[in-house]
């Protein structure tokens, strides 16, 4: 069961072990999320070769697949990472970023999902209910709809896959089928900086990688995420200063007083 202190244990074990989380990624998130991995205390690695996604994911703690900028060579080591993921039992996590605009995204995340059991799934409104089987609205990657109006389907899916859903928007949504934990936090400054919600998946694998608890590790990932962009918000002009003071927010982040300022809800599905 996630806690308060659940988030600053995590920081804190993240800090001490430093973990290694292979990333493949969309070209406009690497950057994001590689210096987000390292403010928080893991380690980076990106590839999208086919030919070593089983070596590099022995050699990694924890793996995150994004589909942001989806190719046939990335989709089949992305195949070929989930499947080593799921037979070596390393923790990964599938970011399905903008699922409902292509049959080729909508096949590829599909059997992702089916084939090799992502643990935890994070995505915005449009992304979750698009693969709970509901229309959705987008804008390109970007979701037209609330978080709100994606619980049920987030608590469907869960069930239906067995991977916690991390449910991402103006209020955040973890959920595992059986409960939902409702996190409170961030600022509307972090939709309009690209590829945030790509570095939200990121913290998740490296939270995976020091939590056996899949709920409060995606929880503890978004918990961070939120209070990073409350401290960067409050001493940024505008989206470019605000990237650069989320990094130095979750480098200097005091793990217990965030824990202490921590601002949520949790209730049965």
């Amino acid at each position: 069961m996630f806690q308060p202190e659940s988030l600053s244990n995590d920081c804190l074990h993240l800090r001490q072990q430093s973990p290694l989380i292979l990333n493949i990624t969309n070209y406009v998130a690497m950057s994001l999320s590689a210096n987000a991995l390292l403010a928080a205390g893991a380690s980076p690695l990106m590839s999208s070769e086919p030919e070593e996604m089983t070596e590099l994911v022995k050699a990694s703690d924890a793996l995150v697949i994004n589909i942001g900028c989806l190719e046939q060579r990335q989709s089949e080591a992305m195949a070929i990472a989930a499947r080593a993921a799921m037979e070596q039992g390393k923790p990964w996590v599938l970011d399905p970023a903008g699922a409902g605009l292509s049959r080729l995204r909508r096949e590829t995340v599909a059997r992702l999902i089916s084939e090799f059991h992502p643990c935890v799934i994070r995505g915005n409104a449009s992304e979750i209910m698009v693969l709970a089987g509901e229309k959705a609205a987008s804008r390109g990657v970007d979701s037209a709809e609330g978080s709100e109006a994606a619980v049920g389907a987030a608590s469907r899916l869960a069930s239906e896959t067995g991977a916690v859903i991390s449910l991402s928007g103006g209020i955040d949504f973890i959920t595992d089928g059986r409960t939902v934990i409702k996190l409170y936090g961030g600022s509307p400054m972090m939709p309009r900086v690209t590829a945030m919600g790509c570095a939200a998946s990121a913290l998740t694998a490296a939270f995976l990688a020091v939590d056996e608890d899949r709920l409060a590790a995606s929880a503890s990932a978004m918990a961070l995420m939120g209070a990073a962009g409350e401290k960067a918000a409050s001493e940024s002009n505008g989206p470019g200063s605000f990237a650069v003071n989320f990094i130095d927010a979750l480098a200097s982040l005091n793990p217990e007083a965030a824990a202490k300022s921590l601002r949520y809800e949790q209730e049965s599905a």
